[in-house]
């Protein structure tokens, strides 16, 4: 991950993260033969405790869904806020791309996420935000979450912890 940070605004702590992310030669092929490729990118915000393990504040998680349309010769990218259904049926955002490069860029670049309420947080307490963006094999075709398991270009997981500071969050 080349840039991962954490602004107040507006009562609000909003994320903004700039991902490295490079999909293999084994997944472009699967994109531009139809078929659709999930990600997951989710971020936790947790509480330090000594005596047990860390307290989760909240979790907020954003799936994406991103396939060629060979008819139009398109590339069309679904975001939401729950899991995108294989029919496509959910509340999502939807955007069509010239260049499967154009589609990354959009899931590489992540800005004013809202991950928590600042009244959630605790400033006198120790707390830090856990990130993790990946391909979401799971959503994949039976067939080829067995592939999948054995090729290193479909295991894609970026993850990032950064704590708090106490400026922020007073």
């Amino acid at each position: 991950m080349t840039e991962f940070k954490l602004e107040r605004q507006e009562g609000a702590l909003l994320l903004n993260a700039q991902l490295k992310l490079e999909l293999g030669p084994a997944v472009e092929d699967a994109l531009i033969k139809g078929l659709a490729v999930h990600f997951v990118a989710e971020a936790e915000v947790m509480r330090d405790r000594w005596y047990w393990s860390d307290k989760k504040l909240g979790t907020v998680t954003r799936y994406y869904r991103l396939a060629y349309q060979p008819l139009t010769r398109r590339w069309r990218l679904n975001v939401a806020s729950e899991p995108i259904a294989h029919s496509g049926v959910t509340s999502s955002l939807s955007q069509n791309f010239e260049s499967l490069k154009e589609a990354i860029d959009v899931i590489r670049r992540q800005t004013n996420w809202k991950v928590a309420d600042m009244s959630d947080i605790d400033p006198e307490a120790r707390q830090h935000v856990f990130y993790r963006f990946k391909l979401d094999v799971s959503q994949l075709p039976r067939p080829f979450q067995i592939a999948a398991g054995s090729q290193a270009d479909w295991r894609l997981e970026i993850g990032r912890q950064l704590r708090l500071s106490a400026e922020m969050v007073r």
